[in-house]
């Protein structure tokens, strides 16, 4: 799909998430958002899932992976920076890795290094809102709500209103 003037709906992205994600929900699974659009997904999902899960212990952390980025040197710390939230075990753990727009995997390979120094999840399964593409890593969602084509120059920036309703952004790239 190539992007024109219309931005996806978010709101609807998430219920076709919620949906997509529903199968991967097993015992001893965990929700873990990445800060702060992942995290902000996440939020939104875990009551649901629980809710349609109430046999699989279902648990929901945050992760903010800006310490574990490769890039950390060149971006400096950001001032929306947060500790880290994940108050379960993860040994063992089946973790589903949320984030709002995948595009190079530098992220997710921050986040997933994160989610090892708390212990060995017994899978990691990335879920998205939007897969835009561009991969710099071999590291791809599983699960993804739309694929999207997103000229380089651009940047989907997802973000929250007052009454926590998620929409997207076009912004011209850094």
């Amino acid at each position: 799909m190539t992007l024109n003037t219309q931005l996806p709906n978010a709101e609807a992205l998430l219920l076709t998430l919620e949906q997509k994600l529903s199968p991967f929900i097993q015992p001893k699974t965990a929700i873990v958002g990445i800060h702060s659009g992942g995290a902000w997904i996440a939020e939104r999902l875990f009551p649901t899932l629980q809710a349609s899960h109430p046999d699989c212990s279902l648990e929901l952390g945050i992760l903010d992976s800006s310490f574990y980025r490769d890039d950390y040197n060149q971006r400096g710390l950001h001032a929306d920076t947060r500790p880290s939230q994940i108050p379960f075990d993860v040994e063992e753990r089946h973790i589903i890795l949320i984030d709002d727009v995948f595009y190079t995997g530098r992220t997710i390979r921050a986040a997933m290094n994160e989610l090892f120094d708390y212990g060995r999840p017994a899978s990691i399964t990335l879920a998205v809102l939007v897969d835009r593409g561009g991969r710099e890593l071999p590291i791809c969602p599983q699960v993804a709500a739309l694929q999207l084509d997103i000229p380089f120059d651009q940047k989907l920036q997802l973000s929250r209103d007052e009454h926590h309703q998620l929409q997207f952004s076009l912004e011209a790239s850094a």
